[in-house]
């Protein structure tokens, strides 16, 4: 497994993750056309059973998102996208005991969010929406920062890399200091390649192999590919048949280095993460 180069501590609002151990993030999208579980835990009372679910199964953070990012997915109003978060973040920030992150770009999402107990802004753009930079510094909050090139909408059209792990790293760097210079310092990020965000399988597969990479940047990485479509690809599997596909690539992605995986099939994943932990701290 590869030596973490940086702090074991990251404070996420009234609590703070060890990142002396992995991680595993359940996905809680309350949107109506995500991709594999768009409209299941759309409304407050189905969000809660569900993270509370997936706490009880061992889930240390659960990522709750109010607008979808899959490819060719609708932008939605920061008004729509704050109806749908809010009340969730409200309700399982009052009701379990678990970092709740914020899966948005929005920056009224992130003020709300932070504002009634949210721990992390996990953004898939990066903070590059005009006000994002300036609502994440003043939440405090720690931030996930993902590459990706262009837009939801349009990611997919024809993303193109001479060297896709080099130039990921090259974006998140230059990412990391337009934070900086909005006051959000190095300890508070954490990083995410943007498996499956303007990247064909051959970038997601070459990224994956070349995982270890990353660690230059001295951040946490989050790891994202539970369901996705470079495992459907790969492996000729619909959307619910993909379980074993993300479960071979979460155990590759604890030996590469990863910090937080973030998945739909909490229980399985954190059977993973405990088996490779029993093996490596053996005698």
């Amino acid at each position: 497994m590869t030596e973490s180069l940086h702090s074991t501590r990251l404070p996420c609002g009234s609590r703070v993750l060890d990142l002396s151990r992995p991680h595993v993030m359940g996905i809680l999208n309350v949107t109506p056309d995500s991709f594999s579980d768009g409209g299941q835990h759309a409304g407050v009372d189905a969000a809660l059973r569900h993270a509370a679910a997936m706490v009880a199964a061992g889930a240390t953070l659960i990522d709750v998102g109010g607008e979808s990012t899959r490819p060719g997915a609708r932008t939605v109003s920061p008004i729509e996208e704050l109806e749908r978060v809010a009340p969730v973040v409200e309700v399982i920030a009052r009701e379990l005991d678990v970092i709740i992150s914020v899966d948005t770009s929005t920056p009224a999402v992130i003020r709300e969010s932070a504002r009634l107990g949210a721990g992390l802004i996990n953004d898939v753009r990066s903070l590059s929406r005009d006000g994002a930079l300036d609502a994440a510094a003043d939440s405090g909050l720690p931030v996930c920062l993902m590459h990706m090139q262009g837009e939801p909408d349009d990611m997919q059209n024809d993303p193109r890399y001479e060297d896709v792990a080099r130039e990921v790293v090259s974006f998140l760097r230059e990412r990391m200091e337009i934070c900086a210079a909005a006051g959000i310092a190095g300890e508070r990020i954490v990083l995410d390649p943007g498996f499956g965000f303007a990247k064909t399988l051959s970038h997601n597969l070459n990224l994956f192999n070349r995982l270890e990479q990353l660690h230059v940047l001295g951040r946490p990485l989050l790891v994202g590919v539970s369901r996705k479509s470079m495992i459907g690809q790969t492996l000729q599997r619909d959307v619910a048949h993909r379980l074993y596909g993300s479960l071979a690539l979460a155990a590759l992605a604890i030996t590469k280095g990863a910090s937080i995986l973030r998945v739909h099939d909490v229980a399985e994943t954190v059977d993973v993460v405990r088996m490779i932990a029993a093996v490596q701290a053996a005698e």
